[in-house]
């Protein structure tokens, strides 16, 4: 399934990724430094979800409270949040 991501406090705006069978896929981000962002997206095709959060969440840039690895992660995390809701519901 794609998803969509709009990023808070980082200079990337939006990310898109999909996720398939809990393995990512396919990201991209709009804004930002691109060859940084784009080698984070190379590194992260093909993980499982949970284990792109575990190596990204609470990656600062700079000052920043955050980063976009770490937005990338806190996507994946709603993601898996909603997923497991949907779940608990059925």
């Amino acid at each position: 399934m794609k998803y969509r991501y709009k990023t808070t406090g980082t200079c990337s705006q939006q990310i898109e990724f999909e996720i398939d069978n809990n393995i990512l896929k396919n990201v991209v981000f709009y804004g930002g430094c691109q060859g940084n962002l784009q080698g984070i997206s190379s590194l992260v095709e093909g993980m499982k979800v949970e284990d792109v959060v575990k190596r990204l969440e609470g990656i600062h840039c700079g000052m920043k409270s955050t980063s976009c690895p770490d937005q990338l992660a806190t996507a994946l995390k709603k993601v898996l949040e909603k997923n497991n809701n949907s779940e608990k519901n059925q």
